[in-house]
């Protein structure tokens, strides 16, 4: 792949820089659906939901798990804030098992004191973690 293909990611979260190079595609999941994005893409900023995130570099395809942020795609930079951004082998398997069968159980016993938005939350990060981890 030649140079101008690529653009500079950044995928930021509280604790860390989570990942700087470049790529040639990134590919997410936002508010309005899931999109692919490579270079001179149309300046855009929008709310980034749970789900993986599959960055194309030219060695090849990483995937990690980011949870709820934000992404600012300009045509040279992508800057991804991420309220967490974790890599497969930093998924504990087991903790995210439990914690899907916890999100599970509150939404189906429904308690009135239960928030059941941030449950369903909980469930859909759980998900991506065990989906991520499993590949």
């Amino acid at each position: 792949m030649a140079d101008e293909k690529f653009f500079e990611l950044e995928i930021i979260s509280p604790d860390r820089i989570f990942y700087q190079g470049k790529a040639s595609m990134v590919e997410l999941n936002t508010s309005e659906g899931e999109i692919g994005v490579y270079k001179n893409h149309i300046p855009l900023t929008t709310i980034l939901v749970p789900g993986i995130v599959t960055i194309t570099e030219a060695s090849g395809k990483k995937e990690a798990a980011v949870h709820a942020g934000f992404i600012e795609i300009l045509k040279e930079k992508i800057t991804i804030l991420a309220e967490i951004a974790e890599w497969p082998e930093e998924i504990d398997i087991n903790r995210a098992k439990e914690a899907k069968v916890r999100a599970e159980r509150r939404i189906q016993t429904h308690p009135s004191d239960i928030n059941v938005t941030r449950a369903e939350m909980a469930l859909r990060k759980a998900l991506i973690r065990i989906e991520l981890a499993g590949k």
